[in-house]
């Protein structure tokens, strides 16, 4: 995954205090196979057409990646699944970089550096190529696989298919970075939409409670409009969480297009957010504005 300042691969791991305030492990996430081999099945897709589509300058433009181009862009993704189909790593000196903030980072980049040289065409076919081949395997595998226990990038008590849950929201947001970055309009297809704010959804208690350390009784409530939006309530009840309903009306309201929201979530800094929809805040504006700051909760 590549994110922002860093092109890291990971989200922040994620705990939960148990009654005595020990810190817990999250209950392994089932997903379901069949819906998320075909979303990333469109994805990847999805991908492939849009880079049909560009115009030979277009490859070389600068996304909100720090340093990285549209065609590295999908260099990073073809790194990615290449890693996942057991390729080994390239060799290439990543050293002059200074947008490099963990080794994970550094990771990716000699990826992406390894392909630098190769011509547009070139890097496309590799892609087609590479996930025609994690497709494959993908659709050999049932679902007791995907429920297996399995390194994910936001720990190892997770399952295999939250970890293909989180390649798909990766693929997605790159496939946003890379559109906006020509400005083309972004994709947003309410299946696609809803997979990411399903594991988005898994962070917001911690971006709530620790990001943007709301106090203690708080109750928000996340509008999200559009192609597969929804409301979001999270609860600040000693620690924060998700929750089906609120006791009481929410103090913090916070409003937006749900494409919108997965860009600040993903700590996209877009260069004209609004027009992707407006952002309205309610309830307390402080408190409405501390947590819209401190959304951003990828590394």
């Amino acid at each position: 995954m590549g994110w922002p300042r860093a092109g890291a691969v990971a989200i922040r791991p994620l705990a939960h205090q148990d009654p005595e305030g020990t810190v817990a492990p999250r209950m392994p996430t089932i997903v379901d196979r069949d819906r998320t081999v075909e979303l990333l099945r469109g994805e990847f897709e999805a991908i492939a057409e849009f880079c049909r589509g560009l115009g030979a300058g277009e490859w070389a433009t600068p996304t909100c990646l720090p340093g990285w181009t549209v065609h590295d862009v999908l260099a990073h993704l073809v790194g990615t699944e290449s890693s996942l189909c057991g390729r080994p790593a390239p060799s290439a000196d990543v050293s002059r970089f200074d947008h490099l903030r963990n080794p994970i980072a550094e990771a990716n980049e000699v990826w992406v550096e390894s392909m630098r040289s190769c011509s547009d065409e070139e890097l496309l076919a590799r892609f087609e190529e590479v996930t025609g081949e994690r497709l494959a395997s993908l659709e050999g595998m049932g679902q007791g696989e995907f429920d297996a226990p399995s390194w994910t990038p936001v720990g190892r008590d997770e399952t295999y298919g939250r970890f293909m849950r989180i390649r798909h929201f990766d693929c997605y947001m790159h496939e946003q970075d890379m559109r906006m970055a020509v400005g083309a309009t972004p994709r947003l297809a309410p299946a696609d939409v809803e997979s990411c704010l399903d594991e988005v959804s898994t962070g917001l208690g911690y971006v709530v409670g620790r990001r943007a350390a709301l106090p203690d009784g708080s109750r928000v409530r996340f509008d999200l409009t559009g192609p597969g939006g929804r409301t979001i309530l999270v609860a600040v009840d000693g620690r924060a969480a998700v929750t089906d309903a609120l006791e009481g009306p929410p103090n913090v309201i916070v409003g937006m297009p749900a494409g919108r929201f997965l860009r600040m979530v993903g700590g996209r800094d877009d260069p004209d957010p609004d027009s992707l929809g407006p952002l309205e805040l309610g309830g307390d504006r402080a408190l409405a504005e501390q947590l819209v700051e401190n959304l951003a909760y990828t590394i």
